[in-house]
C-alpha cells in the first residue's frame, strides 16, 4: 500500500511550527498553572500563540519564497529569457551563493545563445551564397532546407518545394545509396555534368538526408582545356624537333641535286640525309605511338593472381642481371595479371638499368613484398646512383635515359591507380640507390 507524501511547502509548515510547539507549549502550561490572575493568564496565552504563529508563517515565508523566486527564474531561462536576474542582500550566505550561480548560468546561456545566432546566420549566408545546391530531407524523404543554388538548380522557390516528397520535385534518384557520384543530367535550372554527395545526420533523435549538387561542366571543360593546350604544347615541341632537322636535310638534297655537274660524293651525301630523315621519321612515329599507348591503356580485367608466382615470373625475365626475390607471404590477389607483369618489367627494367649504370654488371636488384593495413606493399630495391630530382619521374616523357621514351613509369603508375593502388619512387636511405614502392589494396 502506498503512503501519501508530503508536499515540500506542507512539510516547511509543519517543520516551522512544530519547532515553536514544545516551547509555547510549556509556557502556556506554566501560565496556566501559576499564581496568575484570569486577565494576565488570557493576555499572555494570546500573545504566545500570535507570536508562535507569527514566526512560524515568517520561517515558512523565508524558505519557500526564495525556492519560487529561484524556480521562475529557472523557467525564464528554459524559455529563452535571459535578461532576468536575481538579487541577494548578502551574496555570502547560501541563498546569495545560489542566486550568484544562477545569474552566472543565465550569463553563459546568453553568450552561448549569442554565439549559436551568430554562427547560424554566418552559416545560412554561407549556404545562400555559394554555388553549390544544399539540400535536406527528413527520415520520410520530404525536403527541410533548401539555399539559393538548389532553388536555381530547380528553378523554383523554396515556399512551393518545401514539405514537399523527393519524388515530386525530382530528386528521389539521388537519395539511393547505389546513386553515382558524378551524372550527367538535365534539371530544370540547366544541364550538364554534376556531382552529387549524399551524407547522413541526426536532428531530435530522427535520422536526415543531406544532399550537396555541384555543378562539374565549367571545372571539367577548363580541365579539359588544360590537358589539350599541354597536350598540343608537348606535341607541338616533338613534332617541331622532328620536322626542323627534316626540313634542314630535304633543302641540302635539293640544293645538292640542283648543281650541275653533281660533286663526286654525292650518293654518299644523299644516302647520309635519306637515313637521317629516316631516323627522325622513325623516332617521330615511337613518340606518337607511345602516346596513344598512354592514351588507351584499358580497365583491368581482375582475376586471382599469386604474388610469388608473378614475381618470379618477372625475375626470370631479366637476364642482364640476377634479380633477387627475396619472398614474403603466401598471398593472392584479384589484379589483371598481363598489365601487373608490364608494371612490375618496367620498374625491375628501370632497377637494373640504375645497378648497371653504377656498377656494371656487379650491381643488385631485390624485390620482395609484405601485408600492412590490409593491402599488399611491393618494394623494388636497386643500387644504382640514386636520383638527384625525383619531382619529374612520373612526367610524360621525362626520362634520363639517353634512349628513354619517357612512359615506362607513368604508364606503370596508371596501372597501379586503375587497380585502386599506387606506385612511388623514392632514393634509399640506407645508401645509394632508388626504391620502387607498389600499393595494392587486397
Amino acid at each position: 500500500m502506498k503512503t501519501r507524501r508530503i508536499h515540500f511547502e506542507r512539510r516547511i509548515k509543519l517543520l516551522a511550527f512544530g519547532a515553536g510547539l514544545p516551547g509555547s507549549s510549556v509556557a502556556i502550561i506554566l501560565l496556566w498553572t501559576g499564581d496568575f490572575s484570569p486577565k494576565t493568564q488570557w493576555t499572555l496565552t494570546a500573545f504566545i500563540l500570535l507570536l508562535w504563529l507569527g514566526f512560524g508563517a515568517s520561517l515558512h515565508e523565508n524558505v519557500v519564497f526564495p525556492l519560487r523566486t529561484f524556480s521562475n527564474l529557472l523557467a525564464a531561462l528554459r524559455e529563452g529569457d535571459f535578461s532576468l536576474r536575481a538579487r541577494t542582500d548578502d551574496p555570502d550566505d547560501a541563498l546569495g551563493e545560489v542566486a550568484m550561480q544562477i545569474n552566472a548560468m543565465a550569463k553563459t546561456l546568453r553568450e552561448q545563445r549569442l554565439s549559436a545566432l551568430e554562427a547560424t546566420a554566418l552559416l545560412r549566408k554561407v549556404m545562400a551564397e555559394i554555388d553549390v545546391a544544399v539540400f535536406a530531407f527528413d527520415s520520410e524523404e520530404r525536403l527541410r532546407l533548401i539555399n539559393r543554388a538548389g532553388e536555381r538548380l530547380l528553378a523554383r522557390t523554396s515556399e512551393r518545394i518545401l514539405h514537399r516528397s523527393a519524388h515530386e520535385i525530382g530528386l528521389s534518384e539521388y537519395l539511393s545509396d547505389d546513386a553515382p557520384a558524378v551524372v550527367r543530367a538535365a534539371f530544370p535550372g540547366g544541364a550538364g555534368i554534376w556531382g552529387t554527395k549524399r551524407t547522413e545526420f541526426r536532428e531530435g533523435g530522427l535520422s536526415h538526408t543531406l544532399l550537396v549538387i555541384s555543378n562539374l561542366t565549367s571545372p571539367l571543360r577548363e580541365e579539359e582545356l588544360v590537358a589539350w593546350q599541354r597536350l598540343v604544347r608537348v606535341l607541338g615541341h616533338e613534332i617541331n624537333n622532328s620536322l626542323t632537322p627534316v626540313k634542314s636535310i630535304s633543302q641540302s638534297l635539293a640544293d645538292l641535286l640542283a648543281r650541275d655537274p653533281l660533286p663526286e660524293d654525292w650518293r654518299e651525301d644523299a644516302r647520309s640525309g635519306l637515313s637521317a630523315i629516316a631516323s627522325r621519321s622513325e623516332a617521330l612515329s615511337r613518340f606518337t605511338r607511345s602516346y596513344a599507348r598512354l592514351a588507351r591503356l584499358p580497365r583491368p580485367e581482375r582475376a586471382p593472381v599469386k604474388v610469388a608466382d608473378l614475381v618470379m615470373h618477372v625475375a626470370q625475365l631479366e637476364t642482364r642481371m640476377a634479380v633477387i626475390v627475396r619472398a614474403g607471404p603466401d598471398v593472392t590477389i584479384r589484379a589483371d595479371r598481363d598489365q601487373l607483369e608490364q608494371l612490375l618489367i618496367n620498374v625491375v627494367r628501370n632497377a637494373v638499368d640504375a645497378s648497371m649504370e653504377r656498377n656494371s654488371a656487379s650491381g643488385e636488384v631485390t624485390v620482395t613484398w609484405s601485408l600492412a593495413a590490409n593491402a599488399l606493399e611491393l618494394l623494388v630495391q636497386d643500387d644504382g646512383p640514386g636520383m638527384a630530382n625525383l619531382s619529374n619521374v612520373f612526367v610524360p616523357f621525362f626520362t634520363t635515359k639517353p634512349q628513354g621514351s619517357g612512359i615506362g613509369l607513368v604508364l606503370s603508375r596508371q596501372i597501379a591507380e586503375a587497380h585502386g593502388g599506387d606506385l612511388t619512387l623514392s632514393n634509399r636511405e640506407d645508401g645509394g640507390g632508388c626504391v620502387a614502392r607498389l600499393w595494392l589494396p587486397l
